[in-house]
């Protein structure tokens, strides 16, 4: 084993016993090649940052279950194979549904598009609902979510934001959606 197999295994222990140093090491390490393979499948950006940090989000939530006989880079990429097919399954079947509801979704267009009362008051319950759970996350985690999803900003618009490298914004990005996601389902 060589100095740079030790390195990768030494880190890899660390994230298993929960070193978040550990993981955004692996984070940085390994990001491109994740990214760069989904970019290659998918020919679209936003699917394959969307993949890449899906695939991150799992493997780091599963990286006890990580077997050492395989390479970690294998480990990642099937991981992300994965995700991607079960993205493809979810798209033909939307498709096919749409398929199959288009004659009606077409009177319904015809008959009527806007929201009614309702519909904009269950939006608007929803999303004052979602942000009492964003304002329990800590400020920081608060500012990446605001910036990301109501500001809509890039990765990298939001590291010059937050004068912090992309890989940073990304870790943070994610932590603080899993974090939401644990305050909603204990709700």
């Amino acid at each position: 084993m060589d100095k740079t197999d030790e390195v990768l295994k030494e880190r890899i222990d660390k994230a298993k016993a929960g070193n978040q140093i550990a993981f955004s090491s692996l984070l940085d390490t390994f990001w491109n090649y994740v990214y760069y393979f989904q970019l290659d499948r998918t020919k679209n950006e936003n699917d394959a940052e969307d993949i890449t940090i899906q695939t991150f989000s799992k493997a780091f939530d599963k990286i006890k279950t990580y077997d050492d006989n395989y390479e970690f880079k294998t480990w990642l990429i099937t991981i992300s194979k994965n995700i991607h097919v079960d993205l493809i399954r979810k798209r033909k079947r939307n498709v096919l549904a749409g398929i199959e509801n288009s004659t009606s979704d077409a009177v319904k267009k015809v008959l009527d598009e806007s929201p009614t009362v309702e519909d904009q008051l269950i939006t608007e319950q929803n999303l004052a609902t979602l942000l009492s759970h964003i304002k329990k996350l800590k400020p920081h985690y608060q500012e990446v979510i605001n910036l990301r999803y109501f500001n809509e900003l890039s990765y990298a618009a939001i590291a010059k934001e937050l004068n912090e490298p992309v890989n940073n914004v990304k870790v943070k990005l994610l932590r603080a959606k899993k974090l939401l996601a644990e305050i909603i389902k204990s709700k």
